[in-house]
């Protein structure tokens, strides 16, 4: 409930901000303001709401979002078999569940461990962001199955990253079974694209204070 409350008087400044403001800075600040409020209230902790509740706006979000262009370029670079997509001021990156765990394994798989390893180098290169890892199933199977496995596969990846050196401090956990689906499952193609790990990168307090001196 207190982090609701903040983020609902942050929400309050930002609107009252937005006086002084461009049109694109008002639609980035009121997006990030009731972003921020509605995962909160929702308590689904997606990776869109988490993106759009970290984003601060204004210069400098825009700061932030040309630092996160560079780590995006490089993320995208180190791990061809990843999703990576610039979102609000931060990134979203999702790792297909079937590449990196054998079927109903929270166990990385052996061919995947290299990409893994070098997403890592690019995280440990940008030391300045969280990272949310967020494990997702498909509808087959039960909630009983499925949550559990999703919070294995979660924990799995944040435990490979420890082990390639990112603060564990950077790192945090959610896993919702087939509660969040990316795509309908209707098909056996669909299926297979929500059977994924998201990841949320955004800017920690350090790179905000930063943006905020214009020292980014």
């Amino acid at each position: 409930m207190k982090r609701i409350l903040l983020l609902i008087v942050a929400a309050s400044l930002v609107l009252v901000g937005c006086e002084n403001m461009n049109r694109q800075q008002k639609g980035t600040a009121i997006g990030a303001a009731a972003g921020a409020v509605g995962a909160a209230l929702l308590g689904k902790g997606s990776v869109w709401g988490v993106l759009a509740g970290a984003a601060i706006g204004g210069t400098a979000g825009n700061l932030i979002g040309k630092h996160m262009d560079e780590q995006a370029r490089e993320l995208e670079q180190a791990v061809p078999t990843a999703e990576v997509n610039r979102v609000e001021e931060g990134i979203n990156m999702t790792f297909q569940s079937g590449l990196m765990f054998p079927l109903n394994s929270s166990e990385i798989s052996p061919d995947y461990r290299d990409d893994l390893a070098a997403a890592a180098t690019v995280f440990n290169k940008y030391q300045d962001t969280y990272i949310l890892v967020e494990g997702h199933t498909d509808d087959t199977g039960t909630d009983e199955i499925n949550i559990p496995l999703s919070e294995r596969r979660a924990k799995a990846v944040s435990a490979f990253l420890v082990s390639q050196g990112v603060d564990p401090n950077r790192l945090e956990e959610q896993w919702y079974g087939s509660s969040q689906p990316k795509y309908p499952n209707d098909s056996p193609e669909n299926q297979a694209k929500n059977r994924r790990v998201e990841l949320a990168i955004y800017a920690d307090e350090d790179m905000k204070a930063r943006a905020q001196a214009g020292n980014l």
